[in-house]
């Protein structure tokens, strides 16, 4: 058996654990919180529900939508922090670390100010958020040296330009103030389906287009040169590749807030597993950032149960000591392909 099959035959082992991880990490969620339901209660509850029981609704009403949305975010900003790792040439990229979940959230927070009772306006807002913030990085970056540190350097700018946008907006707007502790926290509690039914499918559509796009995006990770010996057009896949991120990163903080390190964490962990090859990376990404997120959530209903914590806090304090071992590795000076 050659290297090749042997290559496949472990993808495919390692893919079968991830969906078993997340199913089991999915059934968790649904048993434990403040309340703790039998997983044979949580499988009665989805499969048949008995009229009346109180784990029945506890479990559709109150956790399913939590759990799925979860799930969505995780897949989400996953697959956004492989696209920006890939199109920037840079691992350190992240929705996070480079401002564009702050530009989501201060579209979002803008959006809540001038249209309070049209939420449906929201997810737009947030993808235009994240669009300009990602745009605005890269434009930094290709006009200095196109530096790894140079495009870090160019996130914290804007995302330290639009936080003091964000704290602007709840100095202006103590409706907004009072509310909003949660959403620049990450938090997926209190979410329904009907908060995420719009988000739920924009996450969907971007998910497939980043399928559709990883042919170009492992072309990009050979240089521009190459790449366009070889007929792509850098330059519109390039931005197609950025959209799609920021359309992933906006649709996720338009329910759950600013959740932060699963778009790098999660990227890291795959590339290590399956390779650069952005085909198999993607959907495996969303397979493990799904199972991240739903984790770390129903960690922050138990660790302090009965009260719990914001989702984005457990997140930051997995997240921040692995950013720091990115920062001060030595194999992170060296230029990634995606």
């Amino acid at each position: 058996m050659d290297n090749k099959t042997n290559t496949i035959n472990k993808n495919v082992l390692y893919i079968i654990f991830l969906l078993i991880l997340l199913a089991v990490v999915f059934t968790l969620s649904l048993a434990f919180g403040s309340v703790a339901v039998s997983p044979v209660k949580v499988v009665k509850a989805l499969f048949t529900p008995e009229a009346g029981a109180a784990s029945n609704a506890i479990i559709r009403t109150i956790r399913l939508p939590r759990v799925v949305a979860g799930l969505l975010a995780g897949a989400g900003l996953s697959v956004a922090g492989v696209i920006l790792q890939g199109v920037m040439n840079n691992a350190l990229a992240s929705p996070n670390t480079i401002g564009v979940g702050s530009g989501a959230g201060f579209f979002v927070m803008l959006s809540i100010m001038l249209f309070p009772k049209k939420v449906f306006l929201q997810p737009v807002f947030a993808f235009a958020g994240a669009l300009v913030a990602t745009l605005l990085i890269f434009a930094i970056a290709y006009f200095a040296d196109a530096s790894r540190i140079t495009i870090i350097l160019a996130g914290i700018t804007v995302s330290s330009f639009l936080t003091a946008g964000i704290n602007l907006l709840k100095t202006l707007d103590t409706d907004i103030s009072l509310n909003i502790n949660s959403f620049l926290m990450g938090s997926l509690s209190g979410v329904s389906f009907g908060d995420i039914k719009l988000p739920a499918m924009g996450i969907a559509v971007g998910l497939i287009f980043a399928i559709i796009m990883a042919r170009p995006l492992n072309m990009l990770g050979l240089g521009d040169e190459v790449a366009g010996s070889l007929g792509m057009r850098v330059g519109i896949n390039r931005f197609l590749l950025l959209a799609i991120s920021s359309f992933l990163a906006g649709c996720v903080v338009s329910y759950a807030g600013l959740l932060s390190f699963a778009g790098l964490i999660v990227p890291h962990i795959c590339r290590k597993i399956f390779g650069n090859d952005a085909r198999l990376l993607i959907p495996c990404s969303a397979l493990l950032g799904g199972s991240f997120v739903m984790l770390c959530d129903v960690l922050s209903r138990v660790i302090f149960s009965p009260y719990e914590i914001p989702t984005g806090i457990i997140m930051s304090f997995i997240g921040g000591p692995f950013f720091m071992y990115l920062v001060i590795r030595k194999k992170g000076g060296r230029r990634l392909h995606a």
